[in-house]
């Protein structure tokens, strides 16, 4: 076995602990430094991670005033308020239950004009902000982080990528079809992801095994992004089926 030592491994029995230990994560970073930088995810792993969090927040835990959020990825071609979005997936989810500011929540938008100047713009504006203080990562059955797909550089910063078949797939049960899937997406790089001070990354399911497998197992590659993990200095997988 080929395994990081930087990496703890927590295994859970079920879902939901899978989301109180993240959660508590996050307690944790806020309740040390209130003005923390947060790196966010979307998908369905995390549901119950936000559920969590926003139970621990009403009940006067910590609060978001001073927090700033950074999500790791937009689909090109979705306005925020289209229901696929991950503007509304986050609003729904987090920010309309919260006390964050909307001038801290960041996001990158999939309608600009000139798509690599908004890439630049969005990494440029996490270094001013300071960089990301605790990153939550989930991960594809192809071993994607953000959408960073197999064969991305480990030396890449916010980019815009094409898609992968497999990506497409997994992700059109949030859309009628899979033709409304969109084909290109913004996303930080592994380079900007792996500048967070902590990383968390959440895999839940039969589907997800394989994947742990192989970043506990195996080398680091760029055919497999997840794998970039074993290099960083603070990362906490949690995991179950």
């Amino acid at each position: 076995m080929i395994n990081s030592k930087q990496i703890r491994w927590i295994e859970v029995n079920d879902y939901q602990e899978m989301s109180r230990q993240a959660a508590s994560l996050f307690e944790q970073q806020l309740l040390r430094k209130p003005d923390s930088v947060l790196g966010l995810a979307t998908g369905g792993t995390p549901i119950g991670f936000y559920e969590e969090l926003v139970r621990k927040y009403k009940q006067g835990a910590f609060s978001f005033s001073e927090v700033k959020t950074f999500n790791l990825d937009e689909y090109v071609g979705l306005a925020s308020n289209e229901s696929t979005s991950y503007h509304n997936y986050m609003e729904e989810n987090l920010f309309s239950q919260i006390d964050i500011s909307p001038d801290n929540i960041h996001l990158p938008n999939g309608l600009a004009k000139d798509l690599l100047a908004e890439c630049a713009h969005y990494e440029q504006l996490i270094q001013q902000n300071g960089g990301i203080d605790l990153q939550l990562l989930g991960i594809g059955v192809n071993g994607h982080i953000g959408f960073n797909e197999p064969g991305t550089s480990f030396q890449s910063a916010t980019h815009i990528v094409t898609l992968a078949e497999e990506t497409r797939i997994e992700n059109s049960k949030y859309f009628h079809t899979k033709q409304e899937v969109p084909r290109y997406a913004i996303t930080m790089g592994i380079e900007t992801i792996m500048q967070a001070k902590q990383i968390v990354l959440l895999a839940f399911g039969e589907h997800k095994v394989a994947s742990i497998k192989r970043i506990q197992q195996d080398g680091m590659s760029e055919d497999f992004p997840a794998s970039c993990l074993k290099e960083h200095p603070n990362v906490t997988i949690i995991y179950g089926k």
